[in-house]
């Protein structure tokens, strides 16, 4: 099975205690991202989306930040970890269940929409761009990232981190529905959003566990981060 998302709910009791590699190495992620959007904006009392927040691990960090946060997710499990861990930090963070290509929540409300290791996941991409930038309000920011669509991306995700290294489990990922960037500018120009230049994201070193640690690098050809902005209202 591919695009497997139960994962997400079937770990969930142990997102948060560092016992598995694969949660691992997505929470090692989030410095790496951070590296790239904190540059694009002050957090500090933004309302922010983070779409597919899984057990948030992303949500946490901006919440740290200063933003305030809600974090949205299909996988109800993880939700329930995610507002448990919340709870237990002392962190106000609203999560909801949902779907990225129905977001329940009203136009223009959040000042960014963070959306990683996400889009490659989800039935309609166009949809969820215009999800997006719906509840987004003028000027502001959707931050990404995602997985291109080539065969050296496949080989790098599929085979080798799902299939020989194991840092994620096999299936969770469907290479069709990998995104090359040029179909994601076209989704979000016609989703309204106008988007900046795409970087690349991937391996920087390893830490004391012999976990990968990431940032961001100048190759787009595996995984590649962004923005795009929603315009000022004239």
């Amino acid at each position: 099975m591919r695009n497997d998302l139960t994962i997400y709910d079937t770990y969930a009791d142990k997102w948060w205690s560092d016992d598995i590699r694969w949660v691992r190495t997505l929470k090692n992620l989030v410095p790496g991202r951070l590296k790239h959007f904190d540059r694009l904006i002050d957090w500090q009392g933004k309302q922010v989306l983070d779409l597919g927040c899984a057990g948030g691990f992303m949500a946490e960090a901006l919440a740290r930040r200063g933003a305030q946060v809600t974090g949205i997710d299909p996988a109800a499990e993880a939700i329930a970890a995610a507002r448990q861990h919340a709870t237990a930090e002392g962190l106000d963070i609203a999560y909801d269940v949902g779907l990225g290509e129905a977001l329940p929540y009203d136009p223009a409300g959040f000042d960014a929409v963070v959306c990683v290791d996400v889009l490659e996941h989800v039935t309609d991409l166009q949809k969820v761009m215009h999800e997006v930038a719906r509840v987004l309000r003028p000027g502001g920011l959707f931050l990404f990232d995602t997985i291109n669509r080539n065969p050296l991306a496949r080989l790098a995700t599929i085979t080798m981190a799902e299939d020989i290294l194991r840092l994620l489990p096999r299936g969770t990922h469907d290479p069709a529905l990998f995104i090359k960037p040029a179909e994601l500018r076209k989704a979000m120009e016609t989703a309204g959003l106008v988007p900046a230049r795409f970087t690349g994201l991937g391996p920087r070193g390893v830490n004391r566990r012999l976990d990968l640690t990431f940032g961001p690098l100048p190759l787009t050809a595996i995984l590649y981060m962004g923005h795009a902005s929603k315009p000022e209202t004239t």
